[in-house]
């Protein structure tokens, strides 16, 4: 029955795609495209992709995109060797059947080359680029030579590979590979390794003849035999499809994802990853250096002695920063080496030799008696030397210990060996050395007095200048840039395009007119009061804060009585605009990963930035969305830092209605607590996709907070999400268990952030949660 079922699904995708074919745009023999005129891309039908140049570096690329959403989207690259092509050549579909490129000077270069002549060419609606021979049947198409991408009614064919790309703005074929193998078994690999599992970092374990990866229509990704029998669901599919396309793509940090965008708002979500560790790739910090998470965040790193080799490429590797003497080198040396350790951080094994030693000390030694150990492995009293390159780097919670060989040039003293040392001479030299030392020291103390007192004056000149032009005084340890008033309406053009309002005035979005960076510009209104405060405030918070999940502050203006502030432009708008627009509801693990970014955002505030500090204000409204949908927690005018002796603040009521903590009406100390409880109501909002007060709702659901407890008591949690919607009941209680807790009345019955993204994580336990209004708990 199942394979009666997956024959007539087959049939029906047949068809369709026969369809889409009969609606596709014929081009014919003798039609081209140049990269910088009107007619630059062959269009599909609906005009959802499209088939010529985009733009790649300072050059341009020919491939496949989505062109029906505001950013383009790559699917397919041609000549991924040297993709890159000046402005003066042409795509042309020749006279003679062939589809090539023609530049001005030098060889055609030919962009597909099928066995039979061309007679015409389609871009399909499916994302198929198409050519026919003179029969009409198809002699080439994309589907079947794919890049880095799958397509939904796309396969990746036993023995055939989806290579990564170099970077976001390089489609040159890159570092990581998927692999459909033969046995049946899909596999990652870095490039340029044997298809063997020591190299590889995911596999789906699968055995079978004539197994294919598959992408259907509404985002099912999984694995089927030659005898159409599904060996693995990687994801389970049901998604919606109106106005989405769906995508599988390795992507530049070697991971495997499933993608869903959205081709009327251009929003993109992930739905499925290979790994959730992201440094699992192996490869991924090139040759030397090693990988470390931050944050979430993959981040490559070198070790002592070692530098990036292209600090803007981390897959380049490291290199060492001083020159190695030989080994064969009978010369006298001037350099010397001594041990640095990097614990629990591993390479690849290539031992050249192994020792049992007793202690971490007798292995480094080891090493540096040997001229050709140029690190070593110590673990549970094995020491396992190393050549370079040191390979496949990362940090673990293993018990490993990396001990790197880095040298340093010896003084004269220690490089110049004399045949006979007298004593004597050895003494005298210690005490020159010590002469030495100290003077230098003292010299350094006074030039820094010197500088000191210069800088200091300095600041004393540029405060009174600045008061004397009417400008209030700016925090000290700001880093971003100043701008001129004059300057922000020209990137705004005049502040004509306004993205939102609020009660300190609004925001525009603009262009630096210099780098071209879109931005977005808040233009306070009220300054000689509140709005005074807020610009202050605002600079003073974020200014010194650095974190994934907070919005970057790029500048400011401080004109006169002019009061402005630049951030990043986010282009996917509020969190407020994804939970409350019915067409922008993401997905149910889209919504896990948002909750869990703002939890951290947070998180960093109350505990891990240098001055702990209180929002006041977390709202979905405050809660931005970048390109990826990754939160950024915005607008510190109402933050609140503390003291560092200081864990709590009286303060007069701030926020906003409806996330405003109970201890704000009583007159009591506020602390972080209150954040927590705000992020408890926004966590209801994100994972119900409504607001916590909504008058449309029956009378009993109309307040969300109350409806949530009452829903978690009967044990119709259900009912908060909808029949409609795909959710793991599990991660459903428990997110819902997180946010009552939350939202307890009594502040000391709040969890910490930390506890918060602990729970989420899954890490921590979650007991059963009184009525908010309880003041008792066995927590």
């Amino acid at each position: 029955m199942a394979v009666f079922l997956l024959f007539l699904l087959s049939s029906v995708s047949c068809l369709a795609t026969a369809l889409a074919q009969q609606s596709h745009l014929n081009i014919s023999l003798g039609s081209s495209l140049t990269p910088t005129g009107n007619s630059s891309s062959w269009s599909s039908h609906s005009g959802l992709f499209a088939f010529g140049f985009y733009q790649q570096g300072n050059g341009y690329a020919v491939g496949i995109y989505l062109a029906g959403i505001p950013e383009k989207t790559v699917i397919w690259t041609a000549n991924r060797l040297s993709p890159v092509f000046p402005s003066n050549v042409s795509l042309v579909l020749s006279s003679d059947g062939r589809l090539i490129l023609q530049h001005t000077q030098g060889q055609d270069i030919v962009i597909a080359d099928p066995s039979e002549s061309i007679s015409s060419a389609s871009m399909l609606d499916s994302g198929n680029f198409v050519l026919y021979n003179s029969d009409k049947k198809i002699v080439w198409q994309s589907f079947e030579d794919p890049t880095n991408t799958l397509l939904p009614g796309q396969q990746l064919a036993t023995g055939h590979e989806l290579y990564s790309s170099v970077s976001e703005t390089d489609d040159s074929t890159g570092i990581f590979r998927i692999k459909m193998q033969d046995d049946g078994n899909l596999v990652q690999y870095p490039v340029r390794t044997p298809d063997t599992s020591e190299y590889a970092y995911y596999a789906t374990h699968t055995v079978g003849n004539g197994v294919t990866l598959n992408l259907d229509g509404d985002g099912h990704l999984y694995l089927i035999n030659s005898s159409l029998t599904i060996l693995s669901n990687l994801t389970k599919g049901g998604y919606p499809q109106d106005g989405r396309v769906y995508m599988a793509k390795i992507d530049v940090d070697g991971i495997f994802r499933l993608y869903s965008y959205s081709s009327n708002q251009g929003n993109r979500s992930i739905l499925w990853e290979s790994v959730e560790d992201k440094c699992a790739p192996k490869g991924l910090c090139g040759p030397n250096g090693f990988c470390t998470m931050m944050d979430n965040v993959a981040e490559c790193r070198c070790p002592p002695g070692f530098d990036f080799v292209n600090p803007g490429n981390w897959s380049s590797g490291c290199e060492r920063n001083f020159t190695a003497e030989s080994c064969k080198s009978n010369s006298i040396t001037n350099v010397k080496y001594e041990i640095r350790s990097l614990a629990n951080t591993v390479w690849e094994d290539n031992t050249f030799a192994t020792m049992e030693t007793s202690t971490q000390e007798d292995c480094e030694k080891q090493c540096l008696d040997d001229c050709n150990c140029e690190a070593a492995f110590y673990k549970d009293g094995e020491c396992r030397k190393q050549r370079l390159p040191l390979t496949y780097g990362k940090r673990t919670s293993d018990s490993n210990v990396a001990l790197v060989k880095v040298g340093t040039l010896a003084s004269i003293s220690e490089s110049v060996i004399p045949s006979s040392p007298p004593k004597s001479i050895k003494k005298e030299i210690r005490v020159d050395i010590l002469v030495i030392g100290i003077s230098l020291a003292v010299f350094g103390v006074v030039i820094s007095v010197i500088a000191g007192v210069y800088v200091h004056r300095n600041q004393v000149r540029a405060y009174k200048k600045i008061t004397q032009n009417g400008n209030v005084e700016f925090v000290e340890d700001a880093a971003p840039k100043a701008f001129t008033f004059a300057e922000l309406e020209v990137a705004t053009n005049d502040f004509r395009e306004e993205l939102g309002r609020g009660a300190f005035g609004a925001v525009y979005k603009g262009v630096l007119p210099n780098s071209g960076k879109v931005v977005a510009v808040k233009k306070l209104e009220k300054v000689l009061v509140e709005g005074e405060k807020e610009f202050q405030n605002e600079i003073r918070v974020i200014g010194r804060t650095h974190h994934r999940n907070l919005i970057q502050l790029l500048g400011y203006c401080l004109d006169g009585n002019k009061r402005l502030l630049v951030y990043k432009y986010m282009s996917n708008g509020s969190l407020a605009d994804i939970l409350f627009k019915r067409e922008n509801h993401p997905w149910w693990d889209e919504r896990i990963r948002i909750a869990s970014d703002v939890a951290r955002g947070i998180l960093y505030l109350h505990e891990e930035c240098e001055t702990q500090i209180i929002h006041c204000d977390i709202k979905p409204q405050n809660i931005l969305m970048d390109d990826s949908r990754c939160a950024k927690i915005s607008d510190f005018g109402l933050a609140k830092p503390l003291d560092h002796d200081r864990t709590r603040t009286y303060t007069a009521v701030r926020g906003t209605r409806g996330y405003v903590a109970p201890e704000w009406h009583r007159n009591l100390p506020v602390t972080v607590k209150a954040d927590v409880y705000s992020y408890g109501i926004v966590l209801l909002e994100i994972i119900c996709c409504r607001k916590n007060v909504d008058s449309r709702f029956p009378e009993e659901q109309s307040i969300l907070e109350v409806w949530a407890y009452d829903c978690f008591v009967d044990g119709e949690l259900h009912k908060l999400v909808g029949e409609e919607e795909v959710v793991d009941m599990t991660k459903l209680e428990r997110m819902i268990r997180i946010a009552l807790w939350c939202i307890q009345n009594e502040p000391t019955l709040r969890p910490s952030m930390k506890k918060v993204v602990l729970m989420l994580e899954g890490t921590a336990d979650v007991p059963v949660p009184p009525s908010p209004d309880s003041f008792f708990s066995a927590m």
